[in-house]
């Protein structure tokens, strides 16, 4: 049965917000502490109230904005084909414990009792649950493929809350989980949702990079990363030439080329007085052994060793977490990165050795530590040698000035791969500018971005972990393959703010705006009032969504002020020349495309501006 053309005007019709019972006050002046433009504006403009150190209350104007934000992101979801569920936020320790994710989450989560003394968490992600979930519903190859997927609130006890939305303790999370019977099918997976990724952020007019990324704590075989790029970003993330981009965490240096060291002469050890920092040796070396080759000694030619303890969890051998200390080989003009080098040991954590590190191990001179009392050539006289690892930019072959081991003495022209071996080699330095691509396209250069979305092929990590196994084709129990894909919708609805503003405010893309359109009744005049009222109820009657300044002891320069502060796209005028014309003036948030139009066709007019901004 149709519905009749009254009833379907009529499901349409929009009921308009009007500023005189709106819930929103806006601010004139910034909060004090609000660090960066979004969490500025979408205070003062009325969205959100903060009410505790990164934790938001959501107001009318941005719950608006937040729901079509995630209306796009479920129709971009449901049209690959997954399913949305959803799942409690308080959840029980031991899913957790069986991944090893209660532990491995350090202090970065909520953990609570109940009054029976049960332990509980506040969900930080959901992957146990979601395979929990799977493995009680299935159990054949023919219930799959499946993509399950949620819009939820999820707690992680960030030590610093910052930059508003973008980095809170409470925020909002789109997280779809794919399980397929082999590895072909969660690659097809994770490329449906990367497309849907990409569609979304698209239609949210929000510039975005994907970048390699590492996997950390998540685990998987491949990640990538979507960063939105600007300069507030917490991620730095490297560009090749290619148009490749990695997030540094996950840049793999080029092998470099074997050096030929059959000239190298024989290691020796040499007196380099008062030499314990890079620059002292370089100074000492350069005034005491000039080079044979007429160049001076650089901080390039100094092979620097860092002692770096690594906080392990509990695992099968240790029955609580433990402390591992190894040493790392650098290049001496650069610096360790220790958000690189982490990334490698995930997901344990490292920091640097303290005093009482180094007093437990004598081997370990200040000042003069170097390669030959650790790792594998110390190891055959001393079975607990710490391991040692090496940067991926020392060359096989190079020779080095290094530390002796001994107070006041130096190795000149211990050699990698002829005097000393490393256990591995690592990405243990800060990457520069310039520095070769890992797809050997050129230099790299280098931009900050927020991550609004990040996708991982998880493999069978917690398939594994929790026991989600289904009978395959030839009746034999397998493991499911498994993909994780997230979006920070909270985080996302900030960049946004983040990247569409000007220095009156905020500035919204059509399709995510709190209303298309915001009608200012300006001035004394009942004429204009009246045809303010008439304008937003033929608005409403078109489907337009409409914000009425309706307040009739409030001055046009406020209410200007408040209409370029909460940045709807459109912006109609009624007033003086209502009153004197019978025009309405019709103009975009940033004050550009202004006409002025017939009261009698302006309704038609703005409604096809709409309709032509959300084709």
């Amino acid at each position: 049965m149709h519905s009749s053309p009254l009833a379907r005007t009529l499901e349409r019709m929009t009921k308009a917000l009007r500023m005189s019972t709106l819930f929103l006050r806006t601010l004139r002046e910034d909060p004090a502490d609000a660090d960066v433009d979004s969490a500025k504006l979408l205070q003062r403009a009325g969205y959100i109230r903060k009410a505790a150190p990164g934790i938001w209350t959501w107001l009318p104007l941005g719950l608006s904005v937040l729901n079509k934000i995630e209306e796009i992101i479920r129709e971009e979801i449901n049209g690959i084909g997954a399913q949305e569920v959803h799942f409690p936020a308080l959840l029980p320790r031991e899913p957790y414990e069986a991944t090893h994710r209660w532990e491995e989450y350090g202090d970065n989560i909520f953990r609570l009792k109940d009054r029976h003394e049960a332990d509980y968490l506040l969900a930080p992600t959901h992957e146990e649950m979601f395979t929990l979930l799977v493995k009680d519903m299935y159990s054949s190859y023919k219930d799959l493929p499946v993509t399950l997927y949620q819009i939820q609130t999820k707690y992680r006890d960030e030590f610093r809350p910052r930059a508003g939305l973008i980095r809170g303790r409470e925020f909002i999370m789109k997280d779809a989980y794919s399980f397929t019977i082999d590895e072909e099918g969660m690659r097809k997976a994770y490329m449906d949702e990367r497309g849907a990724y990409e569609r979304i952020f698209q239609r949210l007019d929000l510039k975005y990079v994907p970048v390699f990324a590492m996997s950390g704590p998540m685990g998987g075989s491949a990640s990538e990363e979507f960063l939105a790029p600007m300069a507030i970003g917490e991620d730095t993330f490297a560009l090749a030439p290619s148009g490749k981009a990695w997030n540094v965490e996950a840049l793999n240096t080029p092998k470099p080329e074997d050096i030929d060291f059959s000239a190298t002469p024989a290691a020796s050890k040499r007196e380099t007085n008062d030499a314990i920092t890079i620059d002292n040796m370089v100074t000492f070396a350069n005034a005491n052994y000039p080079r044979e080759d007429g160049r001076d000694w650089q901080a390039s030619d100094i092979l620097k060793n860092v002692v770096i303890a690594v906080k392990h969890a509990e695992d099968d051998e240790h029955d609580e977490p433990w402390r591992e200390l190894i040493v790392v080989g650098v290049p001496g003009d650069r610096n360790v990165d220790m958000k690189r080098l982490e990334a490698q040991f995930a997901p344990s954590e490292l920091e640097e050795a303290t005093e009482d590190d180094l007093k437990a191990h004598p081997e370990l001179v200040r000042g003069y530590i170097g390669p030959m009392a650790v790792g594998p050539q110390a190891r055959k006289t001393n079975d607990e040698a710490l391991r040692y690892f090496i940067d991926a930019h020392v060359a096989r072959g190079s020779a080095w000035f290094t530390g002796a081991d001994e107070f006041e003495q130096d190795y000149y022209d211990l050699v990698y791969g002829r005097d000393f071996e490393a256990d591995g080699v690592v990405e243990a330095v800060e990457v520069r500018s310039g520095d070769m691509s890992p797809d050997g396209s050129g230099p790299l250069s280098f931009e900050r971005g927020v991550e609004i979305g990040q996708v991982f092929q998880l493999g069978l990590k917690y398939s594994e972990a929790l026991g989600l196994k289904v009978l395959n084709q030839n009746g034999k129990t397998v493991p499911v393959w498994m993909g994780c894909y997230g979006i920070g919708v909270s985080r996302v609805l900030a960049c946004i703010a983040e990247t569409h503003h000007d220095d009156k405010g905020l500035a919204w893309p059509m399709n995510i705006a709190p209303a298309q359109v915001h009608v200012l009744a300006t001035g004394k005049d009942e004429v204009a009032f009246d045809a303010a009222e008439k304008l937003v109820d033929e608005l409403s009657a078109n489907g337009i969504e409409v914000i009425y300044d309706d307040r009739k002891k409030v001055s046009p320069g406020v209410k200007f002020k408040d209409a370029e502060l909460i940045g709807v796209p459109i912006v109609a005028v009624v007033g003086r020349d209502t009153v004197n014309n019978g025009t309405i003036e019709v103009r975009d948030r940033d004050g550009s495309n202004s006409e002025a139009v017939s009261v009698d066709s302006v309704a038609q007019v703005i409604t096809d501006r709409v309709n032509t901004a959300l084709k």
